[in-house]
């Protein structure tokens, strides 16, 4: 006789969810997750481990925040949202923000007597964020001059020689300018040959970072009678008002160099030619 009623409904897990019981997962950046109780449906674009938090990005490009746990379906399936396992320290750099080969634990050789100069603190934090790993390992110091102007006098109180070699960078050295003229006499002068001055046409060093790292298509045209780099922040929107607004729009420019390419290779030349030359034994 068959049993009219049916299996036996209270056998198995009977309190299960359809879906099945929410397991751990990753929230992984580029995951696709529902949060049920408001249907939101987007990307993983953030997880942030101190606030416990992940953000969501629907198709139309709205965002939302969400606390990690449960409460997501991932692919249909309910889980509970983890912070990904952190990953293994990254691999030691093969090659220096310069291009240069890296020499990993290298440590700074004792610095020569040899120099080189530029002009500013921002040609100078430029050189060392770029090229600092290659001046550290062969030993060459890079001071700022504070203008071009006294340069012939640092040279007396530096007394160039064969062991005492001095590589200048200077900004806008082009034909007939200030900067030509004074370099020209140098070269002239007894300790020409112990000194080597090269330049870039820019007309502030900040010309030299690629103007596409900022945004912009190239860097605006300022009127002479105008101070260039406050200029540029007024033409930008960024605060010029004093010295401290011209710092600000620096370090911001200075941010977006992590290497040689967001450079102009008019500059790069330039300083690869002064570190050859004071590192001539």
């Amino acid at each position: 006789m068959s049993d009219r009623y049916g299996g036996d409904v209270l056998s198995g897990d009977w309190r299960a969810p359809k879906r099945g019981r929410a397991v751990e997962a990753p929230a992984e950046l580029g995951a696709v997750v529902e949060e049920v109780t408001t249907d939101w449906v987007g990307e993983i674009v953030a997880v942030d481990r101190d606030l416990h938090t992940l953000t969501l990005e629907d198709r139309r490009s709205r965002r939302r925040t969400f606390p990690l746990g449960p409460g997501f379906l991932l692919e249909g399936r309910p889980v509970i949202l983890v912070a990904p396992a952190r990953k293994g320290a990254p691999a030691a750099p093969t090659r220096t923000a310069s291009g240069s080969v890296a020499v990993p634990g290298a440590k700074a050789r004792v610095a020569r007597q040899s120099r080189i100069f530029v002009e500013g603190r921002h040609d100078a934090e430029l050189v060392e964020k770029v090229w600092g790993d290659d001046l550290r390992i062969e030993g060459v110091v890079v001071e700022f001059l504070g203008g071009v102007d006294d340069l012939a006098d640092h040279l007396v109180d530096f007394r160039p020689g064969p062991q005492r070699r001095v590589g200048v960078l200077v900004d806008h050295l082009v034909p007939g300018s200030k900067e030509s003229r004074i370099a020209q006499g140098i070269a002239r002068s007894a300790v020409g040959k112990h000194v080597l001055i090269v330049g870039h046409p820019f007309i502030d060093v900040w010309q030299a970072v690629k103007p596409d790292r900022l945004g912009l298509a190239a860097w605006p045209t300022i009127p002479r009678s105008v101070e260039w780099k406050k200029g540029v922040c007024q033409h930008l929107g960024w605060p010029h008002r004093d010295q401290a607004d011209i710092a600000r729009a620096w370090k911001h420019i200075l941010g977006k160099v992590a290497s040689y390419d967001d450079l102009e290779p008019a500059l790069l030349g330039r300083v690869e030619e002064l570190i050859d030359f004071v590192t001539v034994d």
